[in-house]
């Protein structure tokens, strides 16, 4: 069993040049890669391509790399909390193609499949669906969409383990797990990095073939995106 363990997130993204493409995965902000999003800022790469659900707030995740003008282009599907993406998106700083959700999370799954396009009913006769092909089925209009893949995925799950395989808990599964089949090079930080073995398979969500680097991340804020109280 190949062990797939580097030392931290400085290790992991050691080879992320200026101008890659990233998937993010997590959803508002939670399981979000904290420690990979850090190195990144750290690192100072810039001109990137990022693929994430949304784009953070203003002094957290994304929105770290969005104040440091990092970013090129953003493809989300949210981007309601953060300010400065709002600022550089009006100003013409920021290139932005905004996707809806369910169309993001499948160009995603398409990309990790091998399949280069499919047909969605979905912003049809929007502008979502302006420049793209249309299609009749069964007497209901379809826009094709192509599929997403980025140069490096960096996901964050609750525990995995030296082989790379990943269970996410609660609402990170929800572009996670996709975005780890969608990267040439998948890397990925846990909160609770075991042997190979002590894993359920049954309850694996990512298998390790899909993980090239695998770290144990540290110092994870986890913050809460709307807190409402009475």
């Amino acid at each position: 069993m190949i062990n797939k363990v580097v030392q931290d997130a400085a290790s992991a993204c050691a080879d992320i040049p200026d101008g890659a493409t990233l998937m993010l995965g997590g959803f508002g902000l939670c399981g979000i890669p904290e420690n990979s999003i850090q190195e990144i800022l750290r690192k100072g790469i810039k001109d990137l391509t990022c693929i994430s659900n949304n784009a953070g707030v203003d002094d957290f995740g994304i929105g770290l790399l969005l104040q440091r003008r990092q970013v090129k282009k953003m493809i989300s599907s949210y981007v309601g909390e953060n300010a400065e993406f709002e600022r550089q998106l009006l100003s013409g700083e920021l290139e932005v193609e905004l996707i809806p959700q369910g169309t993001l999370a499948e160009r995603i799954r398409a990309g990790g499949a091998g399949i280069p396009a499919f047909f969605t009913p979905a912003g049809y006769g929007t502008e979502v669906g302006e420049g793209k092909e249309s299609r009749e089925f069964h007497g209901k209009m379809y826009l094709m969409e192509t599929w997403l893949k980025a140069d490096f995925a960096l996901v964050k799950a609750w525990k995995g383990d030296t082989a790379g395989n990943l269970i996410y808990k609660g609402t990170a599964r929800n572009f996670n797990p996709m975005m780890a089949t969608a990267g040439k090079i998948t890397i990925a930080e846990v909160e609770e990095l075991v042997p190979v073995g002590e894993l359920d398979p049954n309850m694996i969500h990512t298998p390790g073939i899909y993980v090239q680097r695998i770290f144990q991340g540290k110092d994870y804020e986890k913050r809460i995106e709307q807190r409402t109280t009475r």
